[in-house]
């Protein structure tokens, strides 16, 4: 519905173009020829072949010429094409004129008393002025057609834009619940109470997944809850070597937009090479968002690098995130990771100001 309106409206703009140059061409030195008549039909009829056979010119190269020639690269016949036309206009200029004198005898050509100036003269002065109708027909079709595949390209990068976007949410969540049903998996042989428990966490991540995933945005308290069902889900089968450490500074009912499962990759990342099944081990997360409009995320965790051998240890989930990243969120965003003391720290803060799929949110 939006690309018809906008066909609508741009086919309104290129009418309203020609309404007005028409207009300035035309209609308004009539009011101001004659400093004591403000209008006059008889000068106006005796510009009408003129008028005529400008746009006549005009239009037989906006609409045919141009694009059966000058756009396929025919430019010899574009130019032989016009300039029997213009010739034929001329001709045909100089019978209306001849026939609006005869219509207006008071109306002279020229002020009495001086010599008539030769018909070469005219001649001369209706080619050239159509020449140049021709060369601002050519000016506004080029402009008009810019414009159009301007547009046209903008909004194909768009569609591929979120049809990527799509493809990389669609990656995103089967990681994501393969990992989360391998924890279950682990968690039912030793503890089925917890594993019910855990399911039922699961339950409420996946209708998350089912129901917002589809949006570009959803509100950040809606992606909040979602990580904090992700933190109870995994503290349930964290032994007891593991320190977790959660700090969310997110208003109750924040609406602010953000895209869905952009931070829990990264939550994903700390967990999986941030635990060891035999030595101490800390994962600190916050979330926050600040006044300027802009959400801030750190994650520091112990390192323990995962093997090559290791499928779960592939980072496809931190390669998604950042091609997100740099769709949704281009040049408005900062990322940084880095691995100290075997301490492994990232900041991603997203600045969420000015997004041009706000409205999106505000739609669905």
């Amino acid at each position: 519905m939006n690309t018809v309106i906008k066909s609508k409206t741009r086919k309104y703009n290129i009418l309203f173009i020609h309404i007005l140059l028409w207009g300035v061409f035309f209609v308004l030195p009539n009011f101001f020829i004659d400093r004591d008549v403000l209008f006059r039909w008889d000068r106006f009829v005796r510009s009408l072949p003129t008028m005529l056979g400008f746009m006549v010119v005009f239009y037989i190269n906006y609409f045919y010429l141009i694009d059966k020639f000058l756009f396929k690269g025919k430019k010899k016949e574009f130019l032989f094409i016009n300039l029997l036309i213009i010739a034929l206009v001329v001709f045909l200029i100089n019978l209306g004129n001849n026939f609006c004198v005869e219509l207006y005898p008071n109306m002279q050509r020229f002020r009495r008393g001086k010599t008539p100036p030769s018909p070469w003269l005219f001649i001369i002065r209706n080619s050239t002025s159509l020449m140049l109708m021709s060369a601002l027909s050519v000016a506004l079709k080029m402009s008009t057609r810019w414009f159009v595949l301007e547009n046209e390209r903008k909004e194909m990068e768009k569609a591929i834009a979120e049809a990527e976007l799509q493809n990389l949410k669609n990656q995103i969540s089967p990681h994501f619940l393969l990992n989360t049903l391998n924890n279950i998996y682990a968690l039912i042989e030793f503890n089925p109470a917890k594993a019910q428990s855990s399911l039922l966490d699961l339950s409420k991540m996946l209708r998350h997944l089912l129901y917002e995933n589809n949006k570009l945005f959803v509100p950040l308290h809606q992606e909040v809850d979602f990580i904090k069902n992700y933190f109870h889900l995994m503290q349930i089968r964290m032994s007891e070597n593991v320190q977790l450490k959660t700090e969310i500074d997110v208003k109750e009912n924040s609406m602010t937009p953000i895209s869905p499962l952009i931070f829990i990759s990264l939550i994903e990342n700390a967990f999986k090479h941030g635990i060891s099944g035999n030595n101490l081990s800390f994962i600190n997360i916050s979330l926050s968002e600040l006044p300027e409009g802009k959400v801030k995320f750190v994650s520091r965790n112990s390192y323990f690098p995962k093997t090559k051998s290791d499928k779960s240890g592939s980072g496809i989930g931190l390669e998604l995130v950042r091609k997100r990243l740099d769709l949704l969120y281009p040049n408005r965003y900062t990322w940084n990771a880095n691995i100290e003391d075997n301490i492994y720290t990232t900041e991603l803060i997203i600045d969420t100001n000015n997004n041009q799929y706000e409205a999106q949110l505000l739609d669905n």
